[in-house]
């Protein structure tokens, strides 16, 4: 994102919101078997894997459709697709939302690496992966 804020910014952030209600799990500190694994790649792994309503709330027992969820989960993914480029303006997300419009096809979102750092070692720290960033600042 090189620190470059645009429509599509509101997109991403809209495309994790989305799949945190739905999960009812937040991103930021989100681990699951591996400590690098964030919602977002948690989300993608189980699609690819056909195992995708393994990420809805289990506190939702079986109080929801299970192709609307579906369908609100690959929107949340296409929200948040590496290239700007590649995800919807905020009015095809409603369109896509309300069935209007057919859901394009997935592609590998982008992935912010998280890991845990040693307070003593650094009092600001950044890492990168996949053209994203995010810094933790920490104090003494």
């Amino acid at each position: 994102m090189d620190g470059l804020f645009s429509v599509k910014s509101d997109v991403f952030s809209f495309g994790v919101l989305l799949l945190e209600v739905i999960s009812g799990k937040k991103n930021s500190g989100f681990y699951y078997e591996d400590p690098t694994m964030n919602l977002i790649k948690h989300a993608w792994e189980l699609w690819k894997d056909g195992r995708i309503l393994e990420l809805v709330d289990p506190s939702m027992g079986n109080s929801f459709s299970e192709q609307e969820v579906v369908r609100f989960i690959q929107v949340g993914i296409l929200c948040v697709q590496e290239k700007a480029k590649d995800r919807p303006t905020m009015s095809n997300v409603i369109s896509l939302l309300g069935k209007e419009t057919p859901i394009p096809s997935l592609k590998q979102p982008a992935f912010v690496l998280i890991s845990n750092h040693n307070s003593a070692n650094a009092s600001a720290s950044s890492h990168s992966h996949n053209e994203m960033s995010i810094t933790v600042i920490e104090g003494r």
